[in-house]
């Protein structure tokens, strides 16, 4: 018998006597297998949103602004190695790493420049971040504030998942329990302020880049959600309000079918989730998640075909549900993508939304017996790997004691294993070589970024109110240790522009830096 990358046993055919579940559930009824709308994609697509970042805040502008051109209709901002942990770009550990994997945000002035000629009101924007993302979140509050924005129209999401940084990528600041603090200041924070913004974006996505399975990437990413559940409600908050506001992010691999099952499953397994916790509001069950192509099946070899396994994986995302999605560019194993490669990869998602049909029906593989049986066995394999975290005292024990990584190290090295052993077959790379001819045009940042940044930081500097920085930065840390919520003092910060470095640096002084044990 044939299994898919999870190991689940994949039958040669699937017959009506074998359903081990009837067919009843509608989309957009609980648990929402089929859909969280009854009419999915024939009311509106999914939003396209391009993820880009690179080099200074007015570069970076330059390519928002010509995705918004060619069509995108959502912002997805990337942000380099000191951003995301915390470092201006002028400390001693930022070298060589400045703008590279992203944008560099220093200060409100970072910001002011990136979305310059964007009003906030009229876009939503998805950010990559975590550790700092309450510092992001304020900078961008302070810049919607400036514009005249009305806060309560503002619209967007921040990662801000801390558990699986420490489970798979490693941009991580502080301790495992005063990061979980500081994302619930984050949820009550914006609930009240910030009502329409996604305060977490629980991330699948890093879990699989890291070499998990399809499997693990579900019961990790929905046991990392529920650890955040929890928190949220030890600290009181309304489980039918915050509820509401979070969101999931999930890859899309090549294993068409297995990523259509792991998407219907996740619906299922967090609406019954939310239930059991306490949700009484349907759209508090509701799973909504924003997709991203797979960045490690990309192949430097062979680069174009990469073309179609991004399609593929697309077309799985949006019959497998999804109401996001970024679509990688085919040159993203070489270098940044191309503008010519962002488009491509941009135009994918538009041929599949106005040309391929497959919008005109809701949940058009709902029915069909191997998906459905699929569907469950994924449910039932994801549901007994949440078990065993449970059992360890939930996600957050799970990750301090290190079981979780450890799996997910186990499968990356099978996986791997089969690549060398070619019983898994990568074209163009173990299988179907040719010479290559060509060069495929590179983008790169070079390293005089982090000489312009370090200016715009000594700028500001010299032009803002240092004694009112100062008083800021004493407040934080004092909210840091007195268990007041932290989001108000962070925004003081940022208006009176306090680096990110600075913020992040009040919080290390109280609650120190997590280190591997």
């Amino acid at each position: 018998m044939k299994k898919n990358l999870s190991g689940i046993g994949i039958k040669p055919i699937y017959t009506a006597q074998e359903q081990t579940s009837p067919q009843t559930e509608e989309a957009g009824k609980f648990p929402f297998t089929r859909g969280i709308r009854n009419d999915m994609y024939l009311g509106r697509l999914w939003t396209m949103r391009q993820y880009a970042g690179f080099s200074t805040a007015e570069e970076s502008n330059e390519r928002y602004h010509y995705l918004l051109k060619q069509g995108t209709t959502g912002l997805s901002v990337a942000f380099d190695l000191p951003t995301q942990i915390g470092y201006d770009s002028s400390h001693a550990m930022s070298e060589g790493e400045v703008g590279k994997v992203g944008v560099a945000i220093d200060t409100l002035s970072d910001m002011e420049s990136l979305f310059k000629g964007i009003q906030l009101e009229t876009v939503t924007t998805s950010m990559t971040i975590n550790s700092t993302a309450s510092t992001l979140l304020s900078m961008y509050v302070a810049l919607a504030k400036k514009q005249g924005a009305d806060l309560t129209k503002i619209g967007g999401t921040i990662q801000n998942d801390i558990l699986k940084e420490y489970a798979a990528r490693g941009t991580y600041i502080y301790p495992v329990r005063p990061s979980m603090r500081i994302i619930t200041d984050i949820f009550e924070w914006c609930s009240h302020e910030l009502p329409k913004w996604n305060t977490i974006s629980i991330s699948g996505y890093h879990i699989r880049e890291a070499g998990s399975t399809a499997t693990q990437e579900l019961a990790f990413t929905l046991a990392n959600g529920r650890a955040y559940v929890e928190s949220a409600l030890q600290k009181g908050l309304d489980i039918n309000v915050f509820g509401q506001r979070l969101s999931f992010f999930f890859n899309a691999h090549n294993d068409f079918f297995e990523e259509v099952a792991k998407f219907r499953a996740a619906r299922r397994i967090w609406a019954n989730t939310m239930k059991e916790l306490g949700a009484t509001d349907p759209k508090a069950m509701m799973l909504r998640f924003h997709t991203q192509t797979g960045g490690s099946t990309l192949t430097a070899q062979q680069p174009e075909n990469n073309i179609s396994r991004v399609t593929i994986q697309a077309l799985a995302a949006v019959l497998g549900g999804t109401q996001s999605l970024h679509t990688n560019g085919y040159d993203e194993a070489l270098n940044l993508p191309t503008e010519k490669a962002a488009r491509i990869a941009l135009r994918t998602q538009q041929i599949i939304g106005f040309e391929s049909g497959v919008v005109n029906t809701v949940d058009p593989l709902g029915g069909s017996f191997y998906v459905e049986e699929l569907t469950n066995a994924m449910e039932a394999a994801a549901l007994k790997l949440m078990d065993q975290i449970q059992s360890m005292d939930g996600a957050v024990s799970a990750v301090e004691n290190g079981w979780i990584q450890e799996e997910i190290a186990r499968s990356a090295y099978m996986y791997q294993q089969q690549i060398e052993d070619k019983s898994l077959i990568i074209v163009g790379v173990n299988k179907f070589q040719t010479k290559e001819e060509g060069e495929i045009p590179s983008f790169k940042i070079d390293d005089s970024i982090r000489d312009m940044q370090i200016r715009k930081i000594e700028n500001v500097k010299s032009n803002r109110n240092q004694s009112e920085v100062d008083k800021n930065l004493a407040d934080l840390e004092n909210a840091c240790g007195s268990g007041e919520n932290l989001m108000p003092k962070i925004l003081n910060a940022v208006e009176n522009y306090a680096t990110l470095g600075e913020i992040s640096d009040s919080m290390r002084k109280c609650f120190g830096e997590y280190a591997i044990q």
